[in-house]
């Protein structure tokens, strides 16, 4: 996921921050809302796909299905976030649950780490983006990530946390899954540096780029910190936060990145309320209000439709990471638009990547956080455009209604694929909006607690336990 932060390219420029400003009352709670009976079809969609489409022999779920691809390593950690909901929701049974738990985590672990070029799943404890389905190794050349390690062993995290059961195959995920978070050198990721390098590769070694600002990696620093074994200095909290972009964006003030994952990948398994670092103890708020006025801000951007795509609307919006209709340009409705294929889209106070292609990931994944505009746009998204974008396994990953050929037809493009990096956020977040289910059962791990702790978070749940 690196090159989504890295190699930002522009479609358009910085984009009209609107006028008028919105009531900012921090909130601290989920705002009460009337439980949706949709959301009960939309989490058993989404989790399916991950029953479905996992590799039953080695646990590893695809970077995208039904198209063949490699595992991405992401998507394996928020596939087994998603066993312990499916066993709670009543899906699977928890003893099932357990076991592909513990196929999963049993092959991680056994799978080779080297530092050679091919034939092994990761080095040092970490491991590479993307990997071969069923083999386990290396693919597409890719790099050792740092970030997605991290995703990956926040599922770990969550697996060990919920499966306390005396039986032998619980005991045995708590074993397997202590053994994988500890080996991972994260100590090494950053030595001579000041922050966690982006990635490594046998031919090139280290990225010259480590992790900072306000994105996706935001819980990758709080697991490397919580680490007993290889942990990082207390110091790279205060370079990661050092380049944050702190402005107002259609009437809200927060901490701007411009694709929706970042405001809710890390948000999936740590609940940000109440607690706060030095940072946002600064500015009177804390992580989940930033994500709550993002949001708010994505739902106004799709209002305004600065780029006047078709189909936006305030109750159809979400510019995040996802796929795309294809590299090409074209006139439509006398305007020549370029559009991209996968791409890290995003829109935000100091750039934007929009080429009219909408996820419902960016609504679905913000549910927690302002579910009162959340449901109604996801609710759109399947009413307006039926069964090419609402199927059997919730949304697919993304369309786009101002891509008009011959071959889409007046409505558009429409995506054939579902994404694991997105269909997972949208499942683990109606849940935690439902109970707090994930973020309860973190907040049992000490690594999770240490690491916050360590960043300089103090407050709320934190102090209590």
């Amino acid at each position: 996921m690196k090159s989504l932060v890295v190699l930002l390219a522009i479609l358009m420029g910085p984009v009209s921050a609107g006028c008028g400003a919105k009531e900012q009352k921090p909130a601290s709670q989920i705002p009460s809302v009337r439980w949706d009976l949709f959301l009960d079809t939309l989490q058993e969609r989404t989790l399916n796909y991950f029953l479905v489409s996992t590799d039953p022999a080695s646990g590893l779920a695809p970077d995208r299905w039904p198209s063949r691809s490699p595992s991405s390593i992401a998507a394996v950690g928020f596939g087994l976030t998603c066993y312990p909901i499916a066993a709670e929701r009543g899906l699977i049974p928890r003893p099932k649950a357990a076991r592909s738990t513990l196929t999963t985590l049993r092959f991680l672990l056994s799978a080779p780490q080297h530092d050679r070029a091919d034939g092994a799943i990761g080095y040092r404890g970490l491991f590479y983006h993307f990997v071969a389905i069923p083999e386990g190794t290396r693919a597409w050349n890719c790099e050792l990530s740092t970030v997605d390690t991290a995703l990956l062993m926040a599922g770990v995290l969550m697996c060990q946390s919920y499966f306390g059961g005396a039986d032998s195959t619980e005991t045995m995920v708590r074993h397997i899954a202590d053994s994988l978070y500890r080996r991972v050198d994260w100590t090494w990721t950053a030595e001579g540096r000041p922050g966690i390098v982006l990635g490594w590769t046998p031919e090139k070694g280290f990225d010259r780029e480590s992790w900072r600002g306000y994105n996706e990696a935001m819980i990758m620093y709080i697991l490397a910190l919580g680490s007993p074994t290889h942990p990082v200095s207390p110091a790279v909290w205060d370079y990661w936060t050092s380049t944050y972009v702190w402005a107002e964006y259609y009437g809200w003030d927060f901490v701007s990145f411009g694709p929706m994952f970042g405001h809710q990948f890390s948000h999936c398994w740590i609940d940000y309320r109440g607690i706060q670092d030095l940072y946002t103890r600064e500015k009177g708020i804390d992580y989940f209000e930033n994500s709550r006025r993002a949001t708010y801000s994505q739902r106004a951007y799709g209002a305004d439709n600065p780029g006047r795509f078709r189909g936006y609307s305030e109750n159809v919006w979400g510019v995040t990471p996802c796929d795309g209709p294809g590299d090409t340009s074209f006139v439509v409705d006398g305007t020549r638009r370029r559009f991209i294929g996968y791409a890290g889209r995003g829109v935000s106070f100091d750039w934007a990547l929009d080429d009219g292609t909408l996820a419902p990931t960016g609504a679905g994944a913000s549910v927690a956080f302002a579910p009162e505009i959340c449901i109604p746009a996801l609710k759109a998204m399947r009413d307006q455009h039926g069964a090419r974008l609402w199927t059997a396994y919730g949304f697919v990953d993304a369309f786009n209604p101002t891509f008009v050929t011959p071959a889409t037809g007046p409505a558009g493009w429409y995506d054939h694929d579902y994404l694991g990096i997105d269909q997972g956020p949208i499942a683990i977040m109606i849940e935690n909006l439902r109970n707090g289910f994930v973020w309860e059962v973190m907040k049992k791990n000490s690594y999770v607690a240490q690491g916050l702790k360590r960043a300089g978070f103090t407050g709320g749940w934190l102090d209590k336990r």
